[in-house]
């Protein structure tokens, strides 16, 4: 009997922008023992994994204090309610970024006041602190901080921004949502600014499976106040309610979970590293790459290139087409969502997070990309810029 042999092509295998399957498959066991011994206790809020992380990740960073939260909206949120942040109040923030950045200033009825970023970092530009203050004063509101927010991994300029906010008297607070295991001028994110806010997204370099955050800070009574605002402003007791709070407690699963993470943590930051280096030697002279100044590392939560002439929309959809997963972060700087439109902007415009907003394509990034797959990408991208 005559066969006709199948000549089709075997599927390349799909390409994950982020891979917690492959993470997941190298720690699984040590997450369901972890779990299975919380569920033997059964103490699902504030159990003792919570108490072990918090101490974890303060060793992990240097820092002195660590305060788990609910989310990285969460940590913003209670760092400043712990500065007393409240109506007439105005506080400084990048115009590309993520909406959690000026969310969590205008839930508490201050205002986010608007101001650009660099064009090699994308991250808060030093120089434009002096005009937003300016500014905030101008329309009769108090200047009261600055949230320097690092983007994509990268550490803003800490020295700089806490010069210049520190001659008008502001407090820094680094927005390090997708920064947490970063290096700046050899000090750990945080150790930057005066407290550190980060988020345990599921995406995030460093996740859980849900919501979570932490705050870091020196300072220890500032640590007390924070610790009393994420358990409804709690004094002595659950019942002594010494100050305005929120319910913003960690799960214990989800600690459990962070706390065999943080064990791998290191060599995924060092694999990450690894990725990137290929991506920025690959792709020399296709697109511009990510800057990485001196003194500064990046933990890469994306690698983020820059396309020219107007075409990354019609770029991300040939890599689609091509089975390459690309993402925009973000599409429109926050000045133009309808939300924020009436915030004041430093300058009348922010031509950089403006222009970026038109022009920045994530490309696939996780410490599991493997160099096959990632000279996938690379191909598909030359194809996507050729036209072909």
């Amino acid at each position: 009997m005559n066969r006709s042999r199948d000549t089709r092509q075997p599927t390349a295998r799909p390409i994950a922008f982020v891979d917690l399957a492959a993470q997941q498959a190298r720690i699984r066991g040590r997450l369901e023992q972890a779990i299975r011994r919380v569920l033997d206790h059964g103490q699902y809020i504030m159990g003792p994994e919570v108490a072990a992380l918090e101490g974890q990740l303060a060793d992990f960073c240097g820092a002195g204090h660590a305060i788990t939260c609910a989310s990285g909206t969460d940590a913003l949120l209670i760092a400043m309610m712990a500065k007393g942040v409240t109506h007439g109040d105005a506080v400084l923030c990048p115009g590309f970024t993520y909406p959690a950045t000026p969310e969590a200033i205008a839930l508490l009825g201050a205002t986010p006041i608007f101001v650009d970023v660099d064009a090699d970092t994308f991250n808060l530009d030093p120089s434009t602190i002096d005009a937003g203050v300016e500014l905030a004063r101008h329309h009769r509101l108090r200047p009261a901080g600055v949230i320097a927010v690092d983007l994509f991994g990268m550490p803003a300029d800490y020295a700089a921004i806490s010069t210049r906010a520190g001659a008008h008297g502001l407090w820094v607070l680094a927005d390090a949502a997708q920064s947490f295991g970063a290096t700046y001028q050899g000090k750990a994110v945080g150790r930057l600014g005066d407290i550190t806010a980060t988020s345990f997204f599921p995406a995030k370099p460093l996740g859980c499976y849900g919501d979570g955050g932490a705050i870091f800070t020196a300072d220890g009574t500032l640590a007390e106040v924070m610790q009393s605002i994420r358990l409804h402003g709690r004094g002595g007791d659950k019942y002594d309610i010494v100050r305005v709070g929120v319910n913003g407690r960690l799960d214990t699963i989800q600690a459990a979970v962070l706390l065999e993470k943080l064990a791998i943590f290191r060599e995924e930051i060092a694999a990450r590293d690894a990725v990137a280096a290929r991506y920025t030697e690959q792709l020399a002279g296709l697109v511009t790459t990510p800057r990485r100044p001196p003194g500064r590392t990046s933990v890469w939560a994306q690698y983020t290139v820059t396309i020219a002439g107007g075409r990354r929309n019609e770029v991300a959809e040939r890599l689609s087409s091509a089975g390459v997963p690309a993402h925009v972060y973000y599409p429109r700087p926050l000045h133009h969502q309808p939300a924020y439109a009436s915030c004041p902007v430093a300058g009348g415009r922010l031509p950089m997070s403006e222009a970026l907003a038109e022009s920045v394509l994530s490309l696939p990034m996780h410490p599991y990309l493997q160099p096959i797959d990632q000279g996938r990408v690379v191909e598909a991208l030359a194809g996507a810029l050729s036209g072909s």
